[in-house]
């Protein structure tokens, strides 16, 4: 029997509601390209090519196995000043499709996002913080900032366990950049460190890279670009491979306040592995916690890092240099989440750091998290806790996700 949420005096607010916070972050996704024809969102079907003409989406396979480039040239070359034309400049790995970018993930794929998107609510104006590639994109979602870094490091792993030499590209205030000599080695304030402060426990889950027992730099995590977490308490304290622990950690009931949980390369939705199980692994986790004493007070937001070079109509604002960039999807899932809602209040990937902060009444870091509006309209806490809702993926498929075999992949390499 599960235990009863705590009575408050007068109306639930976030902070009384919420205990727990899930972040589950995707590979490389713009909205248009897996949400496309999502009811009240607004997604196009068709884009502009550099000479001016219009082509039509096309449906293409998660599986498909072409990795539109993304760099941050990929990105000004796309955005053309605003005017979205130059998607059909963009190559692609491993033999630059043409116009690849123009596509979007068969309905029949991304059928689980949908129903989940259906059943709770589903943001269509959340930009990822950055505009560039991954390891800056993943530093957002840990600190709200990347110290201007753009693009990836010059050589794996992306952080403090580099190898010797290894050195970032840094974008400067008039959006050129340069390649600097610094490491990918940083000792800024993460929102790791003000839950540590605040006395709030959190955990990130990522997969294992390389041998067993092969630590240092085997996690391919954000947070081991940060030098006092990587060489800290809260390396060992917080930092859990396999990715799936998190499923054992909701069934042990062990599960910290606030979760990040990164994927296997074949979980992860990158357009560079041949796979379509994402959604189910996605779909085991929300499962997970539906079933388990944490549905009561969890929020679970499911997002995706980067718009992985796919095409998306939307123009980005500018806040400074670094972005924000494309458009990616963004799911709030709890029993406090509005129903079959789209949102279209302006969000971004700090917009997660915001409402972690809010939550448990954190200062800010005083980066993008200052600015980027919290994710607040996805949520009414008047709700009463209702059963989890639109998970319709079967139980095999979740399993079958959920156990598969490592990869020891790399998630993402751009």
């Amino acid at each position: 029997m599960l235990p009863t949420t705590p009575v408050f005096s007068g109306p639930k607010t976030a902070q009384t509601a919420i205990r727990h916070i899930v972040v589950i972050v995707q590979e490389n996704r713009s909205f248009d390209n897996l949400f496309q024809g999502f009811p009240g969102a607004d997604t196009a079907s068709s884009g502009l090519k550099s000479d001016g003409t219009t082509v039509q989406l096309k449906p293409v396979s998660l599986a498909h196995g072409q990795d539109p480039n993304h760099d941050y040239a990929d990105f000004a070359a796309s955005l053309d000043g605003g005017k979205l034309d130059g998607f059909d400049h963009v190559g692609s790995w491993p033999n630059n499709e043409p116009n690849i970018a123009y596509s979007y993930v068969p309905r029949s794929e991304a059928q689980p996002y949908f129903d989940l998107a259906s059943s709770y609510a589903l943001a269509d104006r959340m930009f990822q913080s950055n505009n560039s590639a991954s390891y800056p994109a993943h530093q957002y979602v840990i600190a709200a900032q990347s110290a201007n870094v753009v693009n990836v490091p010059s050589a794996i792993p992306w952080g403090c366990d580099a190898p010797a030499g290894t050195t970032v590209t840094m974008l400067r205030p008039d959006g050129t950049t340069f390649q600097s000599s610094a490491a990918p080695c940083f000792d800024y304030q993460t929102v790791g460190d003000t839950l540590d402060t605040a006395g709030v426990s959190w955990a990130y889950y990522s997969p294992q890279i390389g041998a067993p027992g092969d630590l240092a730099g085997s996690l391919w995590t954000p947070f081991d670009a940060i030098r006092h977490i990587r060489f800290g308490a809260d390396w060992s304290r917080s930092e859990i491979a396999p990715e799936t622990s998190i499923l054992d950690d909701i069934a042990n009931g062990t599960l910290r306040n606030v979760s990040f949980v990164t994927p296997d390369a074949l979980n992860s939705d990158h357009a560079r592995f041949p796979s379509t199980s994402g959604p189910m692994w996605v779909s085991s986790i929300v499962s997970a916690i539906g079933a388990s004493q944490y549905w009561q007070d969890t929020a679970i937001f499911v997002t995706w890092d980067d718009w992985g070079g796919w095409y998306d109509h939307v123009v980005p604002p500018k806040v400074d240099q670094n972005g924000p960039g494309f458009r990616v999807p963004l799911i709030a899932i709890s029993p406090y989440a509005k129903h079959g809602y789209v949102s279209h209040v302006q969000l971004e990937t700090s917009s997660i750091t915001r409402y972690i902060e809010e939550v448990f009444q954190l200062p800010s870091l005083g980066q993008r998290d200052a600015t980027a509006n919290p994710p607040d309209d996805m949520f009414d806490y008047s709700q009463h806790v209702a059963p989890l809702a639109g998970v319709r993926v079967s139980r095999s498929a979740m399993r079958a996700a959920a156990t598969r075999a490592p990869s020891h992949l790399v998630p993402d390499e751009d």
